[in-house]
């Protein structure tokens, strides 16, 4: 078991950081190595890593084949910065994402680079649909996640990080998530009266943005029957379909993109997170050719096409080449499920509920502030696990696609004590009071 570091190092975080951090508050330790899925600290703690950057890092920490062509590259004077200008490692990228990712799926898109963060992704999305269509809305869904910038947050559910732009977040039109109405009913009969009844009050959208998993809204996962009925209504309602897979990309669920079982080709497709695949800041905005449509400068950044990102970018695809990893996800997504399944089952009072796909997986939790003490619990085990959700309500897990099966179950066993450590502690009548 781990203590709370207490050193100068996070003293001086504490009194000189921005009270906007969040992270060091939820692990307050000072972290100083890592490799594959285990990270350290400064005191020589070691701790399994199931947060992996929240998905930047999905083949660990400090890949070797990753960081030694990186370290070549920089030791050689490789191009660092560059803007857009055409660069030997923005080159190989391209021609190996074509070769080993989108032809082999049958995808055809442009790539564009927006800037570094999966926020830059989507405000380009947002731009090219409303400049394609000549409309402003767009639609979203309840809980969605699309990042922190104004025009991702007006498509964004939560109210909390909503409630921080400080303005109005306008041309967007919330519609019920897959299952918010139960079994039973079917949110996407709703969506589809909306957009073609005349007196629905909503105005016919340029596109419609989703996630398949929702990431930060708590695990929820669409079906694959619901996605495919989402898309005809798009191509039936000329309504561009635009999917965020920021965190549920680059093989999180098992296939490299998220939406391939649905086999659905949108519009638009949004990564960042692990597509440098080394947690060095890249993203795209993929779109197909009859919708690149924006006009050279017209949506640009400084940071767009991080070289030494570009090069462990085409490193990564190397895991892609075959279905390996693809197939290996899916396994320990098997028996990542079951643990929870088996947790949910152990303790009723958590009224647990097992959510997700592939290693993109939760528990989403009843009682008020028992998920977090969970993670808490979690952290003094030496286990980094996160909570999401719009009550914090789901213990999320992220680990590392590339972790052995020993380490994924060491990681569950400590997951268990936490859960049973977080439990043992609660007390139903003070959280109601």
């Amino acid at each position: 078991m781990h203590e709370a570091s207490d050193n100068t190092s996070l003293e001086t975080i504490e009194n000189h950081e921005s009270s906007v951090r969040s992270y060091s508050r939820a692990f307050p330790a000072v972290f100083t190595r890592a490799r594959g899925h285990v990270i350290e600290d400064e005191h020589g703690h070691e701790y399994i890593d199931f947060f992996a950057g929240a998905g930047a890092l999905n083949y660990g920490h400090n890949d070797p084949q990753m960081k030694a062509c990186l370290l070549e590259y920089i030791e050689g004077d490789g191009i660092t910065h560059s803007l857009d200008m055409a660069t030997q490692a923005r080159s190989r990228f391209l021609q190996r994402f074509r070769e080993v990712i989108l032809e082999p799926r049958g995808l055809d898109y442009r790539v564009m680079f927006p800037g570094p963060t999966g926020t830059n992704a989507v405000e380009a999305a947002l731009k090219i649909a409303r400049k394609v269509t000549g409309r402003p809305t767009v639609m979203s869904f309840t809980n969605a996640f699309h990042g922190m910038t104004l025009g991702s947050l007006a498509v964004s559910g939560n109210a909390a990080k909503r409630a921080g732009a400080g303005t109005s977040l306008d041309d967007s039109v919330f519609i019920p998530f897959n299952h918010v109405f139960g079994e039973d009913g079917d949110s996407l009969d709703f969506l589809e009266t909306m957009i073609t009844s005349a007196g629905s009050g909503v105005d016919h959208p340029a596109a419609v943005i989703v996630e398949t998993v929702q990431g930060e809204g708590g695990i929820n996962t669409a079906d694959i029957e619901w996605l495919q009925r989402l898309e005809k209504i798009c191509r039936d309602q000329d309504i561009l379909l635009i999917v965020d897979d920021v965190q549920a990309g680059c093989g999180r669920t098992g296939p490299f993109f998220s939406f391939e079982a649905a086999g659905i080709a949108p519009d638009i497709v949004c990564l960042s997170k692990s597509i440098s695949g080394y947690g060095l800041p890249l993203a795209l905005t993929l779109i197909r050719p009859e919708h690149d449509c924006l006009s050279p400068g017209e949506h640009n950044g400084t940071f767009r096409g991080h070289n030494p990102a570009l090069l462990t970018a085409t490193a990564a695809l190397d895991y892609w080449e075959t279905d390996e990893l693809q197939r290996d996800t899916e396994r320990k997504g098997v028996i990542v499920g079951q643990a929870l399944a088996d947790l949910a089952a152990s303790h009723p009072v958590l009224g647990a509920e097992v959510r997700g796909r592939g290693l993109m997986q939760g528990l989403a939790v009843e009682p008020d502030g028992l998920s977090e003490a969970i993670c808490a619990r979690a952290f003094e085990q030496g286990l980094i696990v996160e909570t999401s959700g719009p009550r914090d309500e789901v213990v999320k897990l992220l680990p590392p696609l590339t972790i052995d099966e020993a380490g994924l179950r060491r990681g569950l066993d400590r997951l268990h004590k936490a859960v049973a450590a977080a439990v043992a502690e609660y007390r139903p009548t003070e959280n109601a009071a």
